[in-house]
């Protein structure tokens, strides 16, 4: 009779996260990751042939999660309301810059299972893409976004907003309703251009 496994999918990959994110990808170990655990690294290895498949199963279940809930927000609605559900929701899943990041530092996989994870990672990221992608030529179809912009770079600043760094701890709903004026309204008291 197989042992029952001493942790869950959610407390593996939540202890996964919190080293990844704080030691970095090329500092991640079983060993570290065992010990966090309570079990050994032997107890990995019997689910994972190595860290590439983990982490590649970490980032398919993180990716999984962030889509789920973004299709729960209201794809209905007008432009400026998904535009505020849309920056809510990135402070709420603010960690998906930094899953986004790990995704770039997996190398070549070396297992067939390693290669699966990352090609579904890739459709994952694709389908996220398209999604706001959508949102963005929502809001050109609206005319509330200048045509002349790359959605490439506007999709870049909204992602990036989560990289900012709040030094002088500004409460949190100052910080995202700032945030939203300048994506919406940019920083100038008056139209450059126009001087109105």
């Amino acid at each position: 009779m197989a042992r029952e496994r001493k942790f869950t999918d959610e407390h593996l990959f939540k202890e996964t996260k919190e080293l990844i994110i704080h030691d970095g990808y090329e500092a991640f170990t079983f060993s570290k990751l065992a010990s966090r655990l309570g079990v050994s690294r032997g107890s990995l290895y019997k689910y994972y042939d190595n860290k590439d498949e983990l982490i590649s199963e970490f980032l398919m279940y993180e990716m999984a999660r962030f889509l789920s809930d973004f299709d729960k927000l209201n794809k209905s609605a007008d432009f400026q309301t998904q535009f505020n559900e849309l920056i809510d929701f990135i402070f709420a899943h603010n960690n998906i810059y930094e899953v986004l990041d790990i995704i770039g530092q997996i190398p070549a996989p070396t297992t067939k299972r390693a290669l699966n994870n990352k090609s579904r990672i890739s459709e994952y990221y694709i389908s996220m893409y398209q999604q706001f992608e959508g949102f963005i030529e929502l809001g050109r179809r609206e005319g509330l976004i200048k045509e002349h912009l790359p959605t490439a770079v506007l999709l870049g600043m909204i992602f990036q907003i989560i990289a900012i760094p709040n030094h002088f701890n500004i409460p949190e709903g100052e910080w995202v309703a700032s945030i939203k004026e300048i994506l919406s309204s940019g920083m100038f008291k008056v139209d450059s251009l126009t001087g109105k």
